[in-house]
């Protein structure tokens, strides 16, 4: 017993002062790259850098210190770089198989990054989810949704899928359609809906709001009511003018179909 705790301490001397400066390294590193990514954030911000491809090169270049501390805490610690790049370059091929769909997201993080299909903040529709761009990484691209709910979409699928943004233009247009009674004159219909998209403060006058009869229905007229607006605007506008379509509609004497359910009384 006396021989094996001899010869213990004897290693544990041995490779303490190895140990000890490879945690050195790894704290000391670990700040400099706080450091290094905090004046990087700045030096970008000065120079105007658009946020997007701010925080995506602050993840990048985050992972790329750290990877380099962690190979120099290897070496420290006694294990040849070389030999450890060699298990590194023979396990990649399997680790390439495993990992193509992140090697995959990466890529499209890039793709994105080039030609900038949207930004931070930028409301868009993409893989069936609709969400502002909250934060763009390397691997994935992350959404608030209009619930305030978070969606995660991964950077391959996002970039080879369709994407929708609503935000690019500035304005956007709201499609309702209005359906009245036959018996209604289509004219005042028409005067009445429009009365309702002029005088709202949020609805745009250029481009020119649209009231027109898309169709003649089995039970109803339908009219396309086409206000634009702002695109912060959208849904205020889309809610107001539905509620007040019912308002003036009724105070006009306008009808709006709906099915009317009829009791028949059998008597014998």
């Amino acid at each position: 017993m006396e021989k094996y705790l001899e010869t213990l301490l004897s290693k544990l001397l041995e490779y303490a002062p190895s140990v000890i400066t490879a945690l050195l390294i790894l704290i000391v590193g670990l700040y400099i790259i706080k450091l290094v990514i905090r004046s990087a954030k700045k030096i970008m911000t000065k120079k105007n850098v658009d946020i997007t491809l701010q925080k995506f090169l602050v993840n990048l270049g985050g992972w790329v210190l750290k990877i380099l501390l962690f190979i120099t805490v290897i070496s420290q610690l006694g294990i040849a770089t070389t030999s450890f790049a060699a298990i590194i370059a023979a396990a990649g091929l399997a680790v390439g198989l495993a990992l193509q769909g992140s090697l995959s997201n990466f890529a499209g993080g890039v793709l994105i990054m080039i030609f900038r299909p949207f930004k931070i903040g930028d409301l868009i529709e993409a893989q069936g989810e609709i969400g502002s761009v909250k934060e763009i990484e390397i691997f994935t691209t992350k959404l608030i949704g209009l619930s305030n709910k978070e969606i995660i979409i991964p950077n391959g699928s996002l970039s080879n899928g369709n994407i929708v943004n609503y935000t690019t233009q500035g304005t956007r247009r709201v499609d309702l359609v209005i359906g009245v009674s036959y018996d209604a004159d289509i004219k005042q219909t028409k005067e009445v809906l429009m009365n309702i998209l002029t005088s709202n403060d949020k609805v745009l006058l250029d481009p020119k709001p649209s009231v027109t009869v898309l169709e003649l229905a089995d039970s109803s007229v339908n009219f396309a009511v086409r206000p634009w607006c702002k695109t912060e605007h959208y849904w205020d506008v889309y809610f107001e003018t539905t509620e007040n379509v019912k308002l003036e509609l009724d105070k006009a004497g306008i009808e709006i179909p709906y099915p009317h359910r009829v009791n028949i009384n059998k008597t014998e």
